[in-house]
């Protein structure tokens, strides 16, 4: 699928609205719609990619993090198989978008699609959990186990509702399809509508007999054990779906996905500001004048950093390399190193002669044009980097 900007695809700007987003979805879904392309493969990646654009933008959260990370902050990177980076079906568009296409085709909410009818496919429910990440976890990727309780398919009637998994018989009144078709007479001619079959509400089918295990909904409680790949640079807040790994659909339908959240652990000594990693450290006035050699925490250990004499207060030290990955990217951030001088407020009277003595000294006397010089140079630093 392709990855253009997803106001693009739509053709709205990015202060749309809901209103306005919808209609432009809509507009492109019934020109790119497949009973309307039949056997057009390109109008169907569109339609797609269409319905992408919508699934995001139609969402305050992921529009958000789309509009501050870009596909980074939408697509699921590892492990997910999700909506995101085109594996949406068309069974999920239909499902989830369906009653934005109305009655354009005559199908009622677009009954069948490609030519033909289709069976209603129920589909379970999303379940959602949070994943607790470290700073480890995050710059290096990770693969976290999870035992998630959840309806899973019956096995004594492998999921049909049915006694013994074949306790039924295809339903006389839709000849199996799911769905039936009325045509009507009006004032306007003869009007053709597509509904799901009353007799077996959309299955094509009628259970003859129950599953005792299952009272024929094909679902029992249970817990699977799932690996979760989580891929390096992901970031507080950012949501990961696992395809069809939710809720088991009653009577054989489609699983519901796996709504995976991330929830990031601070670190007790570094912060993180995007994919940068800050340190506050303290030196000692002594150390900032003669120069000295700092050990400062890494995700990975710690590093030494050599800081030369006369180092002044404010003073950013840049580690390249040391930060964390940006996802689905190979660029890593720095760790800064912000160092300040501190000042003691209890002086003993040795300490205070001693200082006295410095007070006086010419080296101690503050000069304004090496104030204003390191300023500058300093403005000019952060500029440059």
């Amino acid at each position: 699928m392709s990855k253009r900007d997803y106001y693009e695809i739509l053709g709205v700007d990015k202060n749309a609205d809901a209103d306005t987003l919808k209609k432009a979805y809509r507009k492109k879904a019934i020109e790119y719609h497949p009973d309307k392309n039949p056997g057009n493969q390109e109008a169907e990646e569109k339609f797609k990619e269409a319905a992408e654009a919508y699934e995001v933008l139609s969402n305050s959260d992921k529009r958000a993090r789309y509009d501050r990370y870009g596909h980074a902050g939408v697509n699921n990177g590892a492990g997910g198989g999700g909506h995101y980076g085109g594996n949406m079906s068309m069974e999920d568009i239909f499902s989830t978008f369906g009653d934005i296409f109305g009655d354009a085709f005559g199908f009622g909410s677009f009954g069948g699609f490609g030519g033909g009818q289709r069976r209603s496919v129920s589909k379970g429910s999303n379940l959602r959990v949070k994943v607790n990440l470290d700073l480890k976890d995050i710059a290096h990727g990770t693969t976290k186990k999870l035992k998630v309780v959840k309806h899973v398919a019956c096995k004594q009637c492998s999921g049909t509702g049915a006694k013994n998994g074949n306790s039924y018989t295809t339903c006389q009144t839709c000849n199996g399809t799911g769905q039936v078709t009325q045509v009507q007479n009006t004032i306007f001619g003869r009007m053709q509508s597509t509904t799901i079959c009353p007799n077996c509400r959309g299955e094509g089918k009628i259970i003859t007999e129950k599953c005792t295990a299952c009272a024929g909904e094909g679902v029992v409680k249970g817990e699977e054990v799932i690996n979760i790949d989580i891929p390096k640079g992901v970031a507080e807040g950012m949501q990961m779906t696992i395809r069809e790994k939710g809720n088991a659909a009653r009577r054989g339908g489609i699983p519901g996905d796996l709504i995976v959240w991330i929830q990031e652990e601070k670190h007790p000594e570094l912060q993180r500001e995007g994919s940068n990693l800050l340190y506050e450290y303290s030196l000692s006035f002594p150390d900032a004048a003669l120069g000295t050699t700092i050990e400062v925490p890494t995700v990975d250990g710690h590093a030494r950093i050599n800081v030369p004499a006369g180092t002044q207060p404010g003073k950013v030290m840049r580690l390249r390399g040391k930060g964390l990955p940006e996802l689905n990217s190979y660029r890593t951030g720095d760790l800064l190193v912000h160092l300040n001088v501190w000042v003691p407020k209890k002086l003993t009277k040795e300490d205070e002669d001693k200082l006295q003595a410095m007070r006086e000294s010419e080296s101690f006397i503050p000069k304004k044009e090496e104030q204003e010089k390191n300023f500058w140079q300093r403005m000019k630093s952060y500029f440059e980097e």
